[in-house]
């Protein structure tokens, strides 16, 4: 095997054995499962590129030159085909979709099958380490193998097949790939919107376009970010993204309208169908995380008084993009929700009879005011596919499906995490990430060794190295009990609706935190005794024994630091709460950090009170 970064670079020779350039470039023909390389590029005298027929002209290769089998004035130049493709101008170092992974990769280097002397063929591209070090100089490859092997961890290629290769970086609309080729065309909308995510945001706009109104529609569904829904959208022309708006659910339409600027909503929806308009218009006339935020006004509804056979008929009468349609609703003359058949219901019922007689009327209903989060646990609790929203008079409005009340649930489950210090991301993305979460798991650490530097550096030379260090070990002690009191708070924030009539007040919340701090502080100072006296007795050395007071200064300090750290938890509860309210994210670790700081500035106005009483100050 041979590779592309092997042969860029090697000089060309002629039938006569002279240097007419280098290799700059292949082109290969791309509707093949194992593509042929059918032309090679290179640089002529002068820098003058020239692009040759391999087949034609190229006698034999290796990893060091080319030779060809006519003179330089033999040469015919010939020109890229259509269905042609260059691999270091179109491919290399650029970003691909591998289509059986669903991720998006960069090509480091391009894997070539040397089977003859003189024909070529693409197999894959190399987006591992290997390829990256063998583009900067094979023996950076042969050192790094060498490394891995002396340490048990092999280092193998990462080749993904042509035929699992999408590119993204030039319209090649007009290529066929490869004769059993996947393509984005062919995947789920959940895997391009995952695709996309991932590529650069100069690419997003670039790939996006290239989909059909349909599969941008069911594609702009399943986007996580819709901040990058929305720049998605803004990069298409009006009558483009009004179009694509129409395809989609009312629900998913109605939340991406709500992220753009008013202008360029109105603009849109003026655009639009009178139907879609006013659906949209609808649902974006309901408060934010609210049932008729997310409901759909695609509902299958018959009149309570019809039969089987209607309801059939008016199922094959619905549109291909209708809402997935779990429950046939039962509505009176005035509209009111009579009740509901299920789809299993109406299949082995006889075509004649009525649904009255088949439908629940015992319905687990909501309004379209209720909290979209309390929806959605009743639909996991009740195990429902969907659920009907009514208003106050009983008519019906719209259902909410299971897979929106799954993104609701998974959406505040990410919140909790961020608010509890973890992480909603649950990917692993290497050793950086490890990295950072060491940190952010022993920041505390850092803190200490900060509050150490502070501490010498305040109080100068009125302390003397022992005595800093002596002061300054309780305040670990106050800045893990600081961290434990963000913790508190945020359990008390997850668990207790304020609205909830059972749940505890602020006051009592506010009383709980003073009294913890009050027995935790205490606790420290016991422990800061116990160790001095255990310094005091007769077989401690005496240079060991006149660190009792830096040490019981820092314990008195840190339990001051410690109650601080709860009497002030009402403070984050309140930023929790109004955050919260205002549909903003609060990271649990920036509350942590805040707390810690604040134990530490604490810690060090205490201990160098008190460095005077107690006779530490030289």
């Amino acid at each position: 095997m041979i590779y592309l970064s092997q042969l860029l670079g090697n000089p060309v020779l002629d039938a006569d054995g002279e240097k007419i350039g280098t290799v700059s470039d292949l082109g290969i023909a791309t509707g093949e499962v194992f593509p042929r390389v059918t032309s090679l590029a290179f640089m002529g005298p002068g820098r003058t590129p020239i692009m040759i027929s391999w087949r034609k002209y190229v006698e034999r290769y290796d990893e060091n030159e080319v030779n060809l089998k006519v003179i330089a004035t033999d040469l015919r130049f010939s020109y890229l085909q259509p269905d042609e493709v260059l691999l270091a101008r179109d491919i290399l170092n650029k970003q691909i979709v591998d289509t059986h992974g669903m991720r998006v990769v960069r090509v480091n280097d391009l894997k070539l099958s040397d089977t003859s002397s003189t024909q070529l063929r693409l197999l894959g591209a190399e987006v591992g380490a290997r390829g990256l070090l063998r583009s900067l100089h094979p023996a950076l490859e042969s050192v790094a193998l060498r490394l891995a092997r002396t340490f048990g961890h092999p280092m193998p290629e990462r080749i993904i097949a042509w035929n699992y290769m999408d590119l993204v970086e030039r319209d090649l609309s007009n290529v066929k790939l490869s004769v059993s080729h996947k393509t984005l065309d062919d995947m789920h909308p959940a895997d391009i919107a995952d695709i996309i995510e991932r590529l650069d945001p100069r690419l997003r706009g670039q790939v996006f376009a290239q989909l059909d109104d349909e599969q941008r529609a069911d594609a702009m569904a399943e986007f996580d970010d819709d901040a990058m829904a929305a720049e998605l959208m803004g990069s298409l022309n009006e009558t483009d993204a009004s179009r694509m708006l129409a395809e989609m659910d009312p629900d998913d339409a109605a939340e991406l309208v709500s992220e753009l600027d008013y202008d360029k909503a109105e603009k849109l929806l003026r655009l639009m169908g009178v139907q879609e308009q006013r659906a949209i218009r609808q649902l974006l006339g309901y408060r934010e995380n609210t049932a008729g935020r997310i409901m759909t006004s695609e509902v299958a509804t018959v009149p309570d008084d019809a039969t089987v056979a209607d309801a059939v008929e008016m199922l094959r009468g619905l549109d291909e993009d209708f809402e997935s349609v779990r429950y046939v609703y039962l509505t009176d003359e005035d509209g009111k929700l009579a009740g509901v058949v299920t789809l299993p219901g109406l299949i082995v019922a006889d075509p004649e009879t009525r649904l009255s007689e088949l439908a629940t009327e015992d319905l687990i209903t909501a309004s379209p005011e209720d909290d979209q989060e309390d929806v959605a646990e009743d639909i996991a609790k009740y195990n429902l596919l969907a659920m009907p929203v009514v208003n106050d008079e009983g008519r019906l409005l719209g259902i909410i499906t299971v897979d929106d009340a799954l993104d609701v649930l998974e959406e505040e489950h990410a919140e909790d995490l961020r608010v509890a210090g973890g992480s909603a991301d649950g990917e692993d993305s290497g050793h950086a990430s490890t990295l950072i979460w060491l940190v952010r798991r022993n920041v505390w650490v850092v803190l200490w060794a900060v509050g150490v530097v502070a501490l010498a550096l305040v109080a100068g030379t009125r302390l003397g190295l022992g005595e800093t260090l002596a002061a300054t070990i309780p305040l670990a002690v106050a800045l893990v009990l600081a961290d434990d009191s963000v913790s508190y708070v945020t359990n008390f924030f997850l668990e207790n609706d304020p609205d909830d009539e059972d749940a505890p007040s602020a006051l009592g919340f506010a009383f709980k935190g003073l009294g913890l701090g009050v027995a935790l502080g205490a606790l420290v100072v016991l422990i800061v005794l116990g160790l001095e006296s255990v310094i005091a007795s007769p077989a401690v050395p005496s240079s060991v024994e006149r660190l009792g007071p830096a040490l019981s200064a820092g314990g008195v300090a840190a339990a001051v630091s410690t109650f601080v750290s709860f009497a002030t938890t009402p403070i984050y509860l309140a930023v929790l709460r109004r955050r919260d309210e205002a549909n903003k994210e609060t990271s649990g670790f920036t509350l942590s950090l805040v707390s810690m700081l604040v134990a530490v500035v604490v810690f060090l106005a205490a201990v160098l009170a008190l460095a005077g009483p107690l006779g530490l100050v030289r």
